[in-house]
Order: C-alpha cells, then structure tokens, then sequence
C-alpha cells in the first residue's frame, strides 16, 4: 500500500489542476519517472501515487464529504471544542 498519506485542499478546480502538475513536476525532479494521477479531469479529488506516499488533493467540500482524516485517525474532539479548551 503507502507507508503516508496527504491530504491537502484547494479552492477550485483549477487550483488542484494546479497542484497537482506542480506536484508531479517535483516527484519527477527528485527521480519518480511515473506518477499516477486520478481524479483529474473531474476536479473534485485527485490522487496522486508518489510510490510509498499517497497524496489526496480534494476540493473543501469533497474532502469534508469523504473525510478520510477520520478513517485513518484516532477520534479528535471537535474543533470548536478544542478552540474553547
């Protein structure tokens, strides 16, 4: 499987087309002659397979839809408990 995750958001369509070439294009630099991509032309969730490290790269309403943090997590208090703490 990947020994990481990421998962970072954009704020648009364009903006994970944006991180994502920017993304591939720095694997490629550091000697990942393939890198995977899905998601792309939907725009809505892009994966990018580094190898040993899976990138997510959502919009914020898919990624609080999916919300992978909590599968892959122990429960966190709520953030508007935390900010009170």
């Amino acid at each position: 499987m990947a020994d990481f995750m990421v998962i970072a958001t954009g704020g648009s369509h364009r903006q994970l087309g944006a991180m994502t070439g920017h993304l591939v294009e720095k694997l490629k630099a550091k000697g990942i002659p393939a890198v995977p991509v899905e998601g792309l032309s939907q725009g809505d969730w892009v994966l990018v397979d580094a190898g040993d490290i899976i990138v997510h790269l959502f919009r914020a309403e898919q990624r609080l839809l999916y919300n992978l943090e909590k599968m892959w997590s122990v429960d966190l208090p709520e953030q508007s408990v935390a900010m009170t703490a």
